[in-house]
């Protein structure tokens, strides 16, 4: 996907400039909930930790008047008859703290893909892209697996503890890595494509919403913001910020109710953002066709290629 001019354009006007950046605001937002999410996966690591070294290393002896006897194989002595037990109350604790981990790793993550959609990371940054966006099931597994197998390893359980601990572990677990996994993350590319959609076809970076819905629009008259709630008129930065995080793909049928002029080949523009959104990195998106040359909002020259040299 071509990046635009920076440069005056053929008619004259200055362009708007090229390749999404989010609004200080959104970008402060989105450190204050990361910071936030990290707080509380640090604090679901940490029960982690107690569960581990604490609670599962708890045990009651049965049978304390046994008699004293040597082991032969290692030479030490120990207690016949006495019998070590997990104690119930430390089992209802360990189950507490398996909901408490959930809980906390779940907050997190709604809190961290809630940051990403305010500043998200290049999908072109491979590996960054894949953490960024998937931290939230990442810590989930760190959190819980550890402490699940330790507990199918415990050797003072009896078997209904360890079965009904191991599956609550297990259910949660798969709940909080399922709820930090985003299946549709958001990228600089995504917005880009939506801003550069936006100013060929308005000739500015300038888009419509109201509260309510995830969408923003191309002008004030079309009837899904006739809601009775407050137009608001900004930037496509600002709509992220505001929680607006893409272009209506009804663009077309908008242009048309707001009498602006609709470009020939919108069908494929819509397809190509349809792809770029899927996470297509290869789909090229198509400059507008006017019908008229004149209905063309502004003008934008495509950026000059590099020829290879000649052997």
């Amino acid at each position: 996907m071509a990046e635009q001019n920076s440069g005056p354009s053929a008619s004259g006007a200055a362009e708007p400039p090229a390749n999404w950046k989010p609004t200080p605001e959104a970008k402060s937002k989105a450190t204050t909930f990361r910071w936030i999410a990290a707080v509380l996966w640090a604090v679901a690591i940490a029960a982690e930790a107690v569960g581990i070294f604490w609670l599962l290393r708890q045990r009651e002896f049965v049978g304390e008047d046994g008699t004293l006897v040597r082991d032969p194989d290692t030479g030490l002595l120990e207690e016949q008859g006495v019998t070590a037990t997990f104690p119930q109350w430390a089992f209802i604790t360990l189950l507490v703290l398996l909901v408490v981990i959930a809980a906390l790793s779940i907050t997190g993550s709604f809190l961290w893909k809630k940051a990403n959609r305010l500043d998200p990371a290049r999908r072109s940054d491979t590996f960054r892209f894949f953490v960024q966006n998937q931290l939230g099931a990442i810590i989930a597994i760190i959190a819980f697996v550890p402490l699940i197998i330790l507990i199918f390893l415990n050797k003072d359980m009896d078997k209904g503890q360890k079965t009904t601990a191991g599956i609550v572990g297990i259910v949660l677990a798969a709940l909080a890595v399922v709820l930090g996994i985003d299946f549709n993350p958001p990228s600089v590319e995504k917005y880009t494509a939506d801003q550069s959609t936006v100013i060929q076809l308005l000739g500015k970076d300038e888009v419509v919403w109201v509260a309510g819905g995830g969408v923003y629009h191309v002008c004030d008259e079309v009837p899904d913001i006739q809601t009775g709630s407050e137009k608001v008129t900004g930037t496509t930065a600002e709509a992220v910020a505001a929680g607006k995080t893409r272009l209506t793909l009804e663009f077309a049928s908008e242009l048309k109710t707001c009498g602006l002029a609709v470009p020939e080949n919108s069908a494929e523009i819509v397809e190509a953002l349809r792809a770029i959104r899927d996470g297509s990195t290869d789909t090229v998106l198509p400059a507008p066709l006017w019908a008229d040359p004149s209905d063309a909002p502004i003008e934008i020259e495509d950026a000059e290629t590099e020829e290879a040299p000649a052997e």
